[in-house]
């Protein structure tokens, strides 16, 4: 999942505090609700509290919201709190997709399932540490996938603007799960195909990124064929770039800006497009030492700048860089020509360049 390119545009920081700040609200409410319940279950509203304050960019927020007020909407605090919902997808896909990966960390803090283990570990109790962290981290993701669902329709809309936003909250949820499955799917039928490695990032990330969140924030204010139709052309490639971007970072990225080691995704199989490509592109002893050490949980530093040397000299690296540009500027293109209100597409303009930019 795609959580590591620094984004900071103008209005980027004024827009996140108002996000964090609706999303501080509802969870003190569900704290105290679940505190009612039992006070065992405290540790579940810390765990979602501080993995989603904690860190990330409020990038499908920013899109959301930009994409409405580029539509003609009117700014209001319970279209920013509707829009926050976002992150709590956000937050069930990353915490389901650390377990499925086997991840230690996620922003430089242990992974949701790790933390629970390591509770369970500390309270000497009985059983297995890691399955009762698996245990938690299904159910908190879960938790996480309702309370989206519960921000969305407590933020006070009309029940018509609801109406109209709901296919799409639904569609991209749907849309990101199947993703996930494809790329679990691929990393045990070993499929490495450029094809399938775009499908997955478009699916998995490039959607519910950039384009869904777009069109959910147009929905809100009933937007027009022709402005839903330019928020795609710029929504789909841009967020493919992002995923891309993504994953270069996964395998050459610096773990103290990306908040994950170095080379994790290659310890994980991950079959992205740089893989895809150094298969395509590279000779046989660059595939066959893919084949062997791509997935290993115990690639150590020399395995990892091995495979990098085979990315690179396979010109993956290059290709995926290439390929960023190109679907970059496609973007740029589309929301330059869009017929929306100005300022919404300079600041859409500066999040596609920084959502792109080399820095994780």
């Amino acid at each position: 999942m795609a959580d590591r390119t620094a984004v900071a545009p103008t209005d980027h920081a004024d827009l996140r505090q108002r996000v964090d700040a609706a999303l501080a609200a509802f969870f003190q409410r569900r704290r105290r609700w679940l505190r009612d319940v039992d006070e065992a279950l405290l540790p579940m509203a810390d765990a979602i509290e501080d993995f989603v304050l904690g860190g990330g960019k409020r990038l499908r927020p920013a899109f959301a919201y930009w994409g409405y007020r580029g539509a003609g909407g009117a700014d209001s605090a319970a279209v920013v709190t509707a829009l926050s919902a976002l992150e709590l997808v956000q937050a069930s896909a990353l915490i389901h997709d650390d377990l499925m990966d086997g991840s230690d960390t996620r922003r430089g803090e242990p992974s949701i399932h790790r933390r629970f283990a390591a509770r369970h570990r500390r309270s000497g109790w009985r059983g297995a540490p890691d399955g009762f962290g698996a245990s938690a981290a299904i159910l908190l993701g879960d938790l996480s996938l309702v309370w989206s669902d519960e921000v969305l329709h407590g933020a006070g809309l009309d029940p018509t603007v609801l109406q109209r936003a709901r296919p799409v909250f639904d569609e991209m949820r749907t849309e990101v799960t199947v993703g996930q499955y494809l790329d679990v799917l691929t990393q045990f039928t070993a499929d490495t195909s450029v094809s399938r490695a775009t499908q997955i990032a478009q699916l998995k990330s490039a959607k519910y990124t950039v384009e869904r969140p777009l069109l959910l924030g147009a929905a809100l204010v009933d937007a027009p064929a022709p402005v839903m139709a330019a928020y795609s052309g710029y929504g789909l490639p841009l967020g493919e770039a992002f995923q891309l971007r993504d994953d270069v970072l996964g395998v050459f990225g610096d773990p103290v800006r990306t908040g994950k080691p170095a080379g994790d995704d290659l310890r994980e199989g991950k079959r992205t497009f740089l893989v895809a490509s150094a298969y395509q592109s590279g000779g046989d002893a660059g595939r066959t030492l893919l084949d062997t050490r791509l997935g290993d949980p115990a690639l150590d530093a020399d395995g990892v700048d091995r495979l990098r040397a085979v990315i690179v000299d396979s010109g993956a690296l290059a290709a995926a860089e290439a390929r960023i540009t190109e679907l970059t500027e496609r973007a740029l293109a589309a929301i330059t020509a869009a017929d929306i209100e100005p300022y919404a597409r300079q600041v859409l303009v500066e999040l596609a360049v920084a959502a792109t930019s080399r820095s994780g």
